[in-house]
């Protein structure tokens, strides 16, 4: 069999650098480039051949030319890339094949790092420092206080690290990695740290048909500006609090929300992705989503979804 020569599928997001190029001869004109999918069947970012022809198309069109340990597999098992985190990646967690295969139609996702490189102090958050509850796990989420629960594990060159599938993880800033993988890209992203989008704005996403008005309109609000937050702790939900009196230097009212957030998106400072314009597969993988997690909910956030999402679930 001859020695094939495979050019990567690249991907440029948000949190990638340059070094993938610069230092390991990935040619790429993405900016950032952020991971190169070395040796990969997956449809998403496939390998090629130099003339063209995806290594999924070679191996299809050539049988035996794996040998015959892969014969028990439908597809070809793994997906091996290379990371380079300038920033972090988000805290996500992958399924399990039999999760993945019911509710993603693909394998789920177990995976191992070897660290190719890393800056001095570097760390990765691989799981919890104790358990938590439900409850306070969706807090820290919605009061961006996830991380302080998160074990961060410190990261050396040479390091390796296996990551099952249904375990919390995510590579931080100044690591580069080879991930060898299960053949799959399913990938529930959790928490992102209150990122903006690549044009330094927030963006808001609609999951189901006038999502903001229903949320927003009617409601008001108060902006308080504070001459200092010293004794402020994070409360529930998106609150802060103080055991004292905390001084107010200017209150704005907000008489309704809705307009107000309109407002900023007429002034360019917040994107919303409306519900319709957005790709009625993700919406319908986001609802059935829902649907399949209802049990996990409370009495009055199950109420919420049913009368929200039912028409868009399967």
């Amino acid at each position: 069999m001859p020695i094939l020569k495979l050019t990567p599928s690249c991907k440029d997001y948000l949190w990638g650098g340059s070094r993938l190029r610069t230092d390991f001869g990935i040619k790429s004109d993405l900016e950032p480039l952020a991971e190169a999918w070395v040796l990969s069947c997956h449809p998403d970012g496939p390998s090629y051949l130099p003339d063209g022809t995806t290594l999924a198309a070679y191996i299809a069109a050539h049988p035996g030319c794996l040998g015959t340990d892969c014969d028990r597999f439908e597809q070809f098992p793994i997906l091996t890339k290379f990371i380079d985190a300038k920033q972090n990646l988000s805290v996500q967690v992958h399924p399990s094949n039999e999760y993945a295969l019911e509710k993603e139609h693909q394998y789920g996702k177990t995976e191992m790092w070897y660290v190719l490189d890393c800056v001095p102090g570097a760390y990765l958050y691989y799981g919890f420092t104790h358990e938590i509850s439900k409850e306070e796990f969706a807090e820290r989420i919605k009061n961006n206080t996830l991380t302080e629960v998160l074990n961060a594990v410190p990261v050396h060159k040479g390091d390796c690290f296996f990551i099952p599938s249904g375990t919390l993880h995510a590579i931080c800033q100044g690591i580069v990695v080879v991930e060898v993988q299960q053949n799959s890209n399913v990938t529930y992203r959790v928490y992102d740290y209150g990122r903006v989008g690549a044009d330094g704005k927030q963006h808001y996403i609609e999951r189901f048909p006038n999502q903001l008005e229903a949320l927003y309109k009617g409601r008001q609000g108060y902006i308080y500006l504070l001459d200092s937050t010293d004794g402020l702790t994070h409360g529930k939900g998106h609150s802060w609090e103080s055991k004292h009196d905390v001084p107010i230097s200017q209150c704005e009212s907000i008489a309704d929300v809705y307009s107000e957030i309109l407002r900023e998106e007429s002034l360019g400072n917040i994107i919303i992705h409306r519900y319709a314009e957005i790709d009625p597969a993700e919406q319908k993988k986001h609802a059935n989503y829902i649907r399949d997690h209802l049990t996990d909910e409370g009495e009055e956030m199950a109420k919420f979804y049913c009368t929200h999402f039912s028409a868009l679930w399967d």
